[in-house]
């Protein structure tokens, strides 16, 4: 190919500033309230979150999975265990989680071990997904090599037939995980590449805040 040359390419961030007196003491809620943000401008995935995971040699593999719920303990997403993601997780619980909002000129990143949530969670989740989700998830085995796409709507196909009225009921590898975190980081995107960022770090059951250079 030929190259490409990205060096020239930039544009300035001038939408926001981000002050110490703007943040909330909780963590949780401060992503709680850019979570609304998101929401509130035209971005078609507000929810989006690049998760970063390390397996066994060392190699980070990062993924877009989309958040389902937040509470106090963390961020909350469902997927298959016998994926690369849920391997590496059984593995090394240690992962990092990034949110993007281009529109807004922000990120959050967070830090801290994943563990999964209880069956119960799982089950009431995948109960309100709509039914074509619900297929592909007992007919997928994520991550695995397939011969075809042809071949894998033979296996959807298989599926619905078991199932004709919809009601599939969820695979017992297509769990739910929490990352419960031990650093946030805070970023609004300012002109010159002067950013503000801010880093909460835990001590105890409180949250010591930092602001860190661009």
């Amino acid at each position: 190919m030929a190259p490409i040359d990205h060096r020239g390419t930039r544009r300035d961030y001038r939408r926001g500033r981000l002050d110490l007196p703007d943040l909330s003491a909780d963590p949780m809620e401060q992503l709680a309230r850019w979570l609304a943000d998101a929401q509130a401008v035209d971005n078609p995935e507000p929810t989006a979150m690049i998760l970063a995971t390390v397996g066994e040699e060392g190699q980070p593999s990062l993924r877009a999975v989309l958040l389902k719920h937040l509470d106090d303990e963390g961020p909350c997403w469902y997927t298959d265990s016998r994926s690369l993601k849920g391997q590496q997780l059984a593995f090394n619980p240690k992962a990092s989680i990034l949110f993007f909002w281009p529109e807004l000129e922000r990120q959050v990143r967070l830090d801290g071990l994943v563990s999964p949530l209880p069956t119960a969670s799982a089950d009431a989740y995948f109960a309100t997904r709509p039914p074509g989700s619900r297929l592909a998830a007992a007919a997928s085995h994520q991550s695995q090599p397939i011969a075809s796409r042809e071949e894998l709507e033979r296996r959807l196909e298989a599926v619905r037939e078991r199932h004709p009225d919809g009601a599939v009921p969820r695979p017992p590898t297509w769990i739910g995980y929490r990352l419960e975190p031990t650093l946030f980081q805070f970023w609004q995107g300012r002109e010159n590449r002067l950013h503000d960022r801010f880093q909460y770090t835990r001590e105890g059951d409180s949250w010591n805040i930092t602001r860190l250079m661009p």
